[in-house]
């Protein structure tokens, strides 16, 4: 038995440890996944918000994105082990509070994402038509907690934002409705999206095309409807001295800026939906009339020789219907835990919590977005839990112990507050109803939206 076993044994010596992880995404998952990999013997609950788990897969990826969505595969393998079980439709900090935890596990890690917009600065985000990505993401993706219509009247929207989050809602606002059709978009979202007026999409970045924070695929993605045309301003491309050291030092740096420059120089073409790229416009204000959007205005930058920008003083006005801010995620504070509201993290040091006093909060750990902030790609969360599950089992041995570890425990707590979860066999019902929806239209499945109905197909005594 390693070192790292025999810690991990529990403070009991004569049991699994005892895991809860709150967050059923993929940080959460991957969490489950370290500890299964470790010789620890462990036994993990998820716990999920959501009646369906995968998180961000779920709820958080375009729906034509099956690439990614292929994620889902790796993750079903970790939730069909044996010492790991699903719980959703449970909401920490109502239904199950930290003291609660304590009482079922040995130690805590939370894994609750980033589900909320980074707030932007500027006059005008409150009028009429002023949108968060998020808000828009959790429409299109079918999240059962947001409106099952989105007012899409404008002919002319911006997007405020050049990563890929922007990319996905400048690609779906240009793309019709019956190209995503095929995809696993419900029948609200089909026919919100078959009745979009928009003609022309416009993504502003307050920077240049070597600092854009698209990845290549991801950026490629856009020129391959046959209803969109991509357009590029020559003048947008440049490059000054921190440019190319960041082209020269990364080859996705250097993939991007190509294809942009690609674009800028090609011929424009005859799409019916234009969608635009510009660089160098800093977002100062969204104008508006009567309490609603209708023009952006914009500042000219230009590049320090840093790779950085700074202002021109020269201003442009944009008619614009509808504004999109895709300007950054930001996790919402956690029940019972100290939290950086400026970074929108949970105090901790290599995944163990801090209190306001720097000191670790015993057996209590983040991983994830929750954890280093929401950047990067899924894939990178691994990284995150492999840390963070180290030191988990590092600590073990002082861990003061779950008062009752046994695993029916929780179970008949949650019993007894009469909450209506979900299981993982759960899923496989609903997941199986899905797809049984979309075989008729020879679709892979349509997304069930309602909680209730999601509830009434995984847990059908329950609902």
């Amino acid at each position: 038995m390693t070192d790292q076993s025999r810690a991990a044994q529990s403070p009991a010596q004569s049991r699994p440890l005892r895991v809860a992880i709150i967050g059923a995404g993929p940080a959460g998952i991957y969490a489950a996944d370290a500890l299964m990999k470790s010789d620890a013997e462990v036994s993990i609950d998820l716990f999920e918000r959501m009646p369906a788990p995968f998180g961000l897969i779920r709820y958080g990826v375009a729906p034509d994105h099956p690439r990614i969505k292929g994620i889902i595969t790796a993750l079903h393998k970790v939730l069909d082990k044996e010492h790991v079980r699903l719980l959703g439709n449970i909401d920490y900090g109502t239904d199950i509070t930290l003291d609660d935890m304590r009482r079922f596990y040995d130690a805590v890690i939370f894994s609750t994402g980033a589900n909320a917009d980074r707030a932007l600065e500027i006059p005008g985000v409150d009028l009429e038509g002023s949108y968060g990505a998020a808000d828009f993401v959790s429409w299109y993706d079918g999240h059962p907690d947001v409106p099952r219509s989105w007012p899409l009247d404008a002919e002319k929207v911006a997007v405020l934002g050049v990563g890929n989050v922007a990319l996905d809602v400048a690609r779906v606002l240009a793309k019709t409705g019956d190209e995503l059709l095929p995809t696993e978009i419900p029948a609200n979202v089909y026919e919100g999206l078959k009745a979009n007026k928009a003609v022309e999409v416009h993504v502003f970045g307050r920077r240049g095309p070597a600092q854009a924070k698209f990845t290549p695929l991801e950026l490629r993605e856009l020129d391959h409807s046959p209803t969109i045309e991509v357009i590029v301003d020559p003048e947008d491309i440049d490059y000054d001295a921190g440019s190319e050291a960041a082209r020269r030092n990364s080859k996705i740096v250097d993939m991007v800026a190509n294809t942009i420059q690609d674009w800028a120089i090609r011929d424009v073409g005859n799409r019916p939906h234009k969608l635009f790229l510009h660089f160098f416009e800093s977002p100062t204000e969204i104008l508006g009339k009567d309490g609603k959007v209708v023009g952006l205005r914009t500042e000219r930058t230009e590049l320090d020789g840093t790779g950085n920008v700074r202002g021109t003083g020269k201003f442009k006005e944009w008619e614009i219907g509808a504004v999109y801010r895709a300007v950054g995620y930001l996790s919402q504070n956690v029940s019972d835990l100290p939290f950086d509201d400026q970074a929108g993290t949970v105090p901790n040091e290599a995944g163990r919590v801090l209190d306001d006093e720097g000191n670790h909060v015993a057996a209590t750990y983040v991983t994830g977005w929750i954890k280093r902030g929401p950047v990067g790609l899924i894939g990178h969360t691994k990284g995150d839990a492999n840390e963070t599950v180290a030191c988990l089992l590092d600590d073990s041995e002082s861990f003061t112990g779950a008062t009752e570890p046994e695993e029916s425990s929780i179970i008949e707590f949650l019993e007894s507050k009469s909450i209506p979860f979900t299981t993982w066999q759960g899923w496989y019902r609903l997941d199986a109803h899905e797809r049984s929806l979309g075989e008729p239209e020879g679709r892979e499945r349509i997304k069930v939206v309602e909680r209730e109905d999601m509830l009434r197909a995984s847990e059908p005594h329950k609902a």
